[in-house]
């Protein structure tokens, strides 16, 4: 089936925007591709130092030029639940290359670091940098070239889009994406939101605090929340990156196991040097870009990618803005109620028919377009599957169910939980923003309230301690934007919030930074652009002037004169104390170099 008009009417747009840059873009590929092994342009030299570790068989087989050669980026670290799986996954996939006649090397690792752990800290400001500093380490362990494909095995928030940056940077080579999947369900996420909310107020202790957070996040693998991590899974099945099925299959399993080796095998057998070359650069088009999108508002997704994905799809050429993040929305029905979003986990949301079942609802609705190209092969419809264990080990898959497991947590199309998706760009005085309001009721999208002006999220904590907020506003934190301090994730306003909002007062909050995937109950309206330390239009607002933000109509704007508030002079503010410590030092010329928000937030040339 077709795409609808309205999605293929954005999706032209997106084509004809990204023309020369596309074009230039599948150049480089082109030039870069070839019929024989990537290894056989070295030297002898060059090729001894590159197998110089390998057996004499292996030896042999990558001093030839038709034996494909695997590379394996990995963010494995024993830290982190959510890559600790990756240790055994090199030895899985070393040894599916040799069943399939190949051979695979760990080309590099990657960090990966956890919002989750730096969340209020000094670490946290390294946080959206780490994702070109991902994009960068994967480059240079492609840069060998001595591969032919590569894998990569990626989780968590910055990395995904990294490592996906870092594959189309080498878009001339098939690339297979490889999840860990998500933890086993533990305390429930509703349960710990509410320690949390107790714990702020005075009435939880530490150890009741520990004991909660211990029971949610207590095993390998991700979160089991709906955050940029389990988004991130989503966006690589609905972009063809990962295989049929994959996404949130729990690890240690033998069907974890067993979509390990068939991912490696396939990415082999999509090199140049078989029938089915796949250069990931040329698969991944402005189709592939929006059924992502698509997938994000269907789902009621992290907020992140609405920098993300601009940075992702620059990597290939691809011009994707805010606008047509924000149409596609409006053409995009909710279908999944997931924490923040509602009270299930991804392991419930993949017991009720999970991805494959969203992803033939959204086909035969004409909303995804059918029409791309995946790693599995040609057209999306063969991800409309559930993966299961074969007698022998091997996946089997089945067609999706043809009902929702549970309606209130999976929706059929024609029961959607709201007709637009779950995300939403504003526009006004204020500049642009985006809000996430698929976990914000109705009644609550709309506010207009006094603004309580703030430089950093510890002194909105510090006024809530005091008891100072009080009363109906709207919490404004500025100089929190990429060039001020990193953009870093504000989620410790949370909680606070939540509480106010309980207690029955009228809040929202107004920020340059991030609130992540796991953005709650209160309207949040993040990114916004341009930031303070830019001179934009929120470094001009004064406690008392009255903010309205309307997530419905898309505005967020002070209801100051115009003249008057253009001859105001912009805040300043200390930052200094950002500058240092916690390796922030380190990354002084990203501050200085990154782009805005609504470009993509990086530092690269191409974005």
């Amino acid at each position: 089936m077709t795409a609808r008009r309205d999605i293929e009417a954005i999706t032209e747009r997106i084509r004809q925007r990204s023309k020369a840059g596309r074009e230039a873009y599948l150049g480089r590929i082109a030039d870069a591709s070839g019929s024989a092994a990537n290894r056989a342009v070295l030297s002898c030299g060059n090729l001894a130092h590159g197998f110089a570790v390998c057996s004499p068989s292996e030896k042999v087989a990558l001093g030839g030029d038709r034996v494909p050669n695997l590379g394996i980026i990995t963010s494995y670290n024993d830290m982190l639940s959510a890559h600790q799986p990756f240790e055994t996954f090199p030895a899985l996939i070393k040894e599916a290359a040799r069943e399939a006649g190949g051979i695979a090397q760990v080309a590099g690792g990657v960090p990966a670091m956890c919002d989750g752990v730096t969340q209020g800290q000094p670490g946290m400001e390294l946080s959206l940098f780490s994702r070109d500093v991902i994009a960068m380490a994967a480059a240079i362990g492609l840069s060998h070239n001595m591969f032919d494909a590569a894998v990569f095995l990626g989780v968590c928030d910055k990395i995904v889009p990294g490592l996906v940056i870092a594959a189309l940077t080498f878009g001339h080579l098939p690339a297979v994406f490889i999840p860990a999947g998500p933890m086993t369900s533990g305390l429930p996420n509703d349960e710990k939101a509410k320690v949390r909310q107790l714990y702020a107020e005075g009435k939880a202790g530490r150890a009741e605090l520990l004991e909660a957070e211990s029971k949610s996040y207590h095993g390998p693998g991700t979160c089991t929340f709906y955050g940029t991590a389990n988004s991130n899974q989503m966006l690589m099945e609905m972009m063809g990156l990962h295989m049929p099925g994959a996404s949130f299959v729990n690890p240690g399993t033998p069907l974890r196991d067993a979509l390990t080796k068939e991912a490696a095998k396939r990415a082999l057998a999509i090199t140049a040097l078989g029938n089915a070359y796949t250069p990931v650069g040329r698969m991944i088009d402005e189709r592939s870009i929006v059924n992502g999108v698509v997938g994000l508002h269907a789902t009621g997704g992290s907020t992140n990618h609405t920098i993300h994905l601009i940075a992702m799809a620059a990597a290939a050429g691809i011009s994707l803005t805010w606008q047509d993040i924000s149409d596609l929305s409006e053409a995009v029905p909710l279908l999944a109620r997931v924490y923040p979003n509602g009270l299930a986990d991804v392991n419930h949301f993949h017991a009720a028919g999970g991805l494959g079942f969203l992803i033939r609802e959204l086909l035969d609705e004409g909303i995804l377009h059918e029409d791309v190209q995946t790693v599995w092969g040609e057209g999306l419809r063969p991800y409309a599957v559930e993966a299961k264990l074969a007698a022998d080990g091997s996946v089997l898959r089945e067609v999706a169910p043809l009902t929702s497991g549970d309606e209130k947590v999976l929706a059929p199309f024609k029961k959607a939980f709201q007709p637009t998706g779950g995300l939403k760009v504003l526009a006004g005085n204020l500049g642009h923003a985006v809000i996430k309001t698929s976990a914000v009721k109705p009644e609550r999208r709309f506010i207009e309230a006094p603004a309580k002006v703030f430089d950093s999220q510890q002194a909105l904590n510090d006024a809530f301690k005091a008891g100072t907020l009080t009363g109906d506003f709207v919490a404004v934190i500025r100089f929190q934007g990429p060039k001020a301090n990193g953009m870093p994730e504000l989620h410790k306003l949370t909680t606070v919030l939540g509480i106010l909002q309980d207690r029955g007062q009228r809040v929202a909050l107004v920020t340059d930074g991030r609130m992540s995937g796991a953005s709650g109950k209160v309207p949040a309206a993040i990114h916004v652009t341009p930031e303070a330390v830019e001179d934009g239009p929120i470094a001009r607002i004064h406690d008392g002037d009255i903010i309205r933000l309307d997530a419905e109509a898309g505005t967020l704007e002070v209801l100051v004169p115009g003249a008057e508030f253009a001859l105001r002079r912009t805040a300043d503010a200390d930052l200094v104390g950002n500058e240092f410590g916690f390796g922030r030092e380190l990354f002084a010329g990203f501050r200085q170099l990154v782009g805005r928000a609504d470009h993509g937030a990086a530092a690269f040339a191409n974005a």
